[in-house]
């Protein structure tokens, strides 16, 4: 008798751990949190320029502008932090405009090394200024035309390690550097992803956190195959960027089956898409998970004022409460009203305060979340094979101009 399949068995959290700490020594994003930082510290805090750009897009910038965006408001940071994330003619000029190029250090992050956007940047870039190494930094993998281009100007390089993917690179050189650069407490970001990692492969708290929503979102895929995440704050908007492409580039694909396989992101900012998307929740089908985040403490004590003049409002229900009050009330009534309705899954998570530690602990627990439903899934989660016929079909065309 013979016996053929195509479909596939959802696994124990047990096996999928398994194949995670095998993972370890393969995958490098999980050695992160634990590598000496020492050099890059001493690097960034050498650099004299107010202004510093990223040239990079995709991984190479989404995951330290969301640190930046996060921490920004709650920091005096000195130095202002720019990313040329976009080959936008309009955005790249206002930008650059911000500043006196005199004044500006440029980080260059491409791993490849031959990355299209940032190389159209960086070229024009170096038509405006003098490309040193007083002015400019490189980082990519060991070996590409961009390290090459660094050995040639005598530019200072920082690797990319191999095995650690663009969306997963935000604690490697990419994010550190500039981060560093601007004075970013980038030790406090490890210590973040430490508690993280030691907590989920030693099963305690993180463990079962991560790898319940991660079993429920794979087993309920063909139901609920659209993931919210609703943060309330404007400081996550970039946050949810990141994790748009850290979800969607890791886990569309093909499965050991050849089976298409996907779950689908959604980034909301509350309040105000309670505007607008919220009613598609409520009341649209239920295809949904609902992630909502709020901070605790904005650190931020401005207050609604008592006003006569508003009398007749008949509001006096907002007078002197703080904006910090109001924003959670908002988050926690939008909770409260998904969770009335009894099937729309929904969890909540709360920040305590806007700090590095608690950024890289709910950066690195997504990630810790998108390796497991991979593994859930049957995939690989650290390929993009699905976008490279787009680059190739660019190239043919550049090539035919």
């Amino acid at each position: 008798m013979e016996y053929e399949r195509n479909f596939y068995q959802i696994r124990s959290n047990e096996e999928i751990l398994i194949e995670l700490k095998d993972e370890l020594s393969r995958i490098g994003y999980y050695s992160l949190p634990y590598q000496e930082i020492n050099s890059i510290k001493e690097y960034g805090r050498g650099i004299k320029q107010d202004s510093i750009y990223v040239i990079g897009i995709g991984g190479s910038s989404l995951g330290a502008k969301a640190i930046y965006k996060f921490l920004r408001t709650s920091r005096n940071f000195k130095k202002k932090l720019f990313f040329l994330d976009t080959i936008d003619p309009l955005r790249i000029n206002y930008l650059l405009s911000l500043s006196n190029l005199d004044n500006c250090h440029f980080v260059v992050i491409s791993k490849s090394g031959n990355t299209i956007e940032p190389l159209s940047i960086f070229k024009f870039i170096s038509s405006k200024l003098m490309v040193t190494r007083d002015n400019t930094t490189i980082i990519s993998g060991q070996q590409t035309k961009l390290h090459k281009y660094a050995q040639l100007k005598n530019l200072n390089f920082f690797e990319i390690p191999e095995n650690v993917g663009g969306r997963f690179s935000v604690f490697s050189p990419v994010g550190l550097v500039p981060l560093s650069m601007i004075g970013v407490d980038i030790e406090a970001l490890l210590d973040g992803c430490r508690i993280v990692h030691e907590s989920f492969f030693n099963k305690k708290k993180y463990y079962d956190l991560i790898m319940n929503k991660a079993r429920f979102l794979v087993e309920n895929k063909s139901r609920f195959n659209i993931n919210v995440v609703f943060s309330y704050s404007s400081v996550f908007a970039d946050f949810n960027r990141w994790f748009v492409q850290l979800w969607a580039e890791s886990l569309g694909k093909m499965n050991v089956n050849q089976t298409r396989q996907g779950l689908t992101p959604i980034s909301l900012i509350g309040p105000d898409d309670q505007h607008s998307f919220l009613q598609l929740i409520m009341d649209g089908v239920r295809d949904k998970t609902i992630t909502i985040f709020k901070i605790n403490n904005f650190m931020d004590s401005t207050s609604i004022p008592e006003s006569d003049d508003f009398s007749i409002f008949e509001a006096d229900c907002i007078d002197n409460r703080s904006f910090n009050e109001l924003i959670n009330l908002q988050a926690d009534s939008t909770y409260e009203a998904i969770i009335k309705q009894k099937d729309i899954p929904c969890d909540k998570i709360t920040i305590n305060v806007i700090d590095e530690i608690n950024i890289a602990k709910l950066m690195y627990r997504f990630q810790l979340l998108t390796s497991c439903a991979g593994a859930f899934l049957q995939i690989n989660s650290y390929n993009q094979p699905g976008v490279e016929l787009g680059k190739s079909i660019l190239n043919s065309k550049l090539a035919d101009a």
